[in-house]
């Protein structure tokens, strides 16, 4: 008699088809128990997959209710997750790879399905297509994103796309403007109609969606502040989309500058000649509509720089020039990391803040006049010091110049034979240490000389005094 399986054993049997099949019980993600069903054309292969079924069961890991293929659950993935938490302008783009690459590629592989090697076969076709580094990067970042997203719903055991791998990126370097061209913009910038959303990029370094997303509401020109609590996204059929700023930090207060508090009251007195919007955004078009942010940064900005005679940068970038700015004029880096509003001093330090050649040259000139001064202080006092022992005369003393040579070594130099100590720890600079020293030779070999001549004295009166008492006792 075939003997019966016990309760979470499983079983295996063998359909008409000739197909293997096995089930066993366990636990989805939903709490509740189903029977689980896994097809082969062996039996060992059902039998394997039994079993690693049944491992992770009894280890406590759900199965999920239902075999997710990836192009659904992207789908489902983004709206319902990516939409509602992340950034507008994350969804576009989580959505834009998706739709492009992912999905036609490997979107009818289940979850369980994918495998490093299947990410890194869509990885390395997409660059054999020539898509950028950059581009690839990108692709495996959001397929990255997604299933981060599926292991916190226990629906299936690890990230396959972190471990594939990507070409290496290296991004353009970033080369604000000097101070000399961001005065040339701003020269030509200021008499546009939008001066202070121009001077509000270049003074302040603020984001593009910050200075469109501006409300009137937010501008007091009596106190002579302006509030940043949204952004601009982009412009739909007339109709602004905006949201919060990117970071908590964004938030911020900043001063109206005089030449921002000239175009602002040019703004409003256009403001009052219009009929009132819904909006109530500041900077708009000369009819009042929204202002897309495209436009605002292509070629509104291009044709600036072109008449200004200035080299074209990303928009972005002049957030680049203004927080170097700040750096060149020795503004401390919490401030410059409080009005460009980023969440940490490292990303205003790291990021943002780039040096200008002009400053690597005073630095390095002031390095050359600091050690071109250290070495002239040291001839000075060494020059000093012969001085002071030739004075006192080496044949006077039977001494020969070496001796005076090799004690002026080892004076300034110390070392393994030196007079000065081994510890380096303790050692100071000559700079620092041989103007003592000098005065204090000075002042021994003076004391020497002094209590010499005393001696000289004493004996000449001792000898005086001995001489009249003798002359006495002959009388």
């Amino acid at each position: 008699m075939a003997r019966r399986n016990a309760n979470g054993e499983g079983t295996i049997y063998q359909r008409k088809d000739g197909r293997w099949v096995s089930s066993v019980w366990v636990q989805t993600t939903s709490g509740e128990p189903k029977r689980k069903y896994l097809y082969g054309k062996t039996r060992a292969e059902v039998s394997k997959k039994l079993t690693e079924v049944k491992a992770k069961d009894d280890q406590g890991i759900p199965t999920p209710d239902k075999a997710w293929k990836l192009s659904p659950f992207l789908d489902y993935w983004l709206e319902e997750v990516v939409k509602k938490e992340d950034a507008l302008r994350t969804y576009e783009e989580y959505e834009s790879i998706s739709r492009l690459y992912l999905k036609p590629e490997i979107g009818s592989t289940t979850l369980t399905s994918i495998r490093v090697q299947t990410v890194q076969t869509l990885l390395s076709r997409l660059l054999e297509h020539g898509k950028s580094p950059r581009r690839v990067q990108t692709v495996k970042t959001t397929l990255s994103a997604a299933l981060t997203y599926a292991m916190s719903k226990e629906w299936i055991g690890r990230n396959v796309a972190r471990l594939a791998t990507t070409p290496k990126y290296k991004p353009k370097k970033v080369v604000p403007w000097t101070v000399e061209e961001a005065q040339r913009f701003w020269e030509v910038a200021k008499e546009h109609r939008l001066a202070a959303a121009w001077g509000l990029a270049t003074f302040y370094g603020l984001r593009r969606g910050e200075i469109l997303g501006l409300r009137w509401q937010d501008v007091n020109l009596a106190a002579g502040e302006i509030q940043l609590v949204q952004q601009l996204h982009k412009v739909v059929a007339g109709e602004p989309i905006t949201g919060p700023l990117k970071t908590d930090s964004s938030e911020r207060t900043l001063p109206i500058l005089g030449v921002i508090r000239e175009g602002l009251a040019r703004m409003n007195d256009e403001r009052g000649r219009r009929p009132p919007s819904e909006h109530d955004l500041v900077f708009t078009t000369s009819k009042g509509t929204p202002i897309s942010p495209r436009n605002f940064s292509d070629h509104m900005f291009k044709r600036l720089c072109k008449l200004a005679g200035v080299r074209w940068i990303k928009f972005h970038h002049t957030r680049h020039t203004a927080t170097s700015m700040l750096e060149l004029l020795g503004v401390s880096p919490k401030v410059a990391q409080v009005i460009m509003g980023h969440s940490s001093v490292l990303t205003t330090q790291h990021y943002y803040t780039h040096v200008y050649t002009d400053q690597v040259t005073s630095a390095l000139q002031l390095v050359e006049q600091k050690l071109q001064e250290t070495k002239t202080a040291q001839a000075e006092g060494t020059g000093r010091l012969m001085d002071v022992l030739d004075s006192m005369g080496s044949c006077q003393n039977g001494c020969q110049a070496g001796f005076w040579n090799g004690l002026v070594t080892r004076f300034i130099s110390g070392g393994p034979t030196g007079d000065r100590t081994q510890d380096t720890l303790l050692k100071r600079s000559a700079r620092d240490t041989l103007e003592r020293r000098v005065s204090g030779v000075d002042a021994h070999l003076q004391d020497r000389r002094r209590r010499w001549l005393i001696g000289v004295v004493a004996v000449s009166v001792a000898v005086k005094a001995t001489e009249g008492d003798s002359t006495a006792l002959a009388a």
